[in-house]
């Protein structure tokens, strides 16, 4: 299991598009991808899962991978994470 911290840096905080974006490239991978805030955990494969958890800009989250590619899938949704989602704000 691989276990990080990220912060939500664009400024919609994670809307649709990024919302999107997690949810297609956490499917890529056999990897079980799942998103922590305080109580509530959502797996991030999920679109509808990720958008109910309302998360606005600085929001940290806790990303889980566990599966037989957990490391190329943590690297690429910490990647999405840091270069805010293709963002500019």
């Amino acid at each position: 299991m691989q276990t990080t911290t990220v912060t939500i840096r664009n400024k919609l905080g994670l809307h649709a598009r990024p919302s999107a974006l997690l949810s297609k490239t956490a499917n890529l991978y056999a990897s079980s991808v799942t998103l922590s805030c305080g109580a509530r955990s959502v797996d991030a494969k999920s679109i509808l899962g990720l958008m109910t958890m309302a998360m606005p800009c600085g929001t940290q989250i806790t990303v889980m991978t566990e599966g037989r590619d957990e490391k190329e899938a943590m690297r690429h949704i910490v990647e999405l994470f840091e270069e805010r989602f293709g963002e500019s704000e």
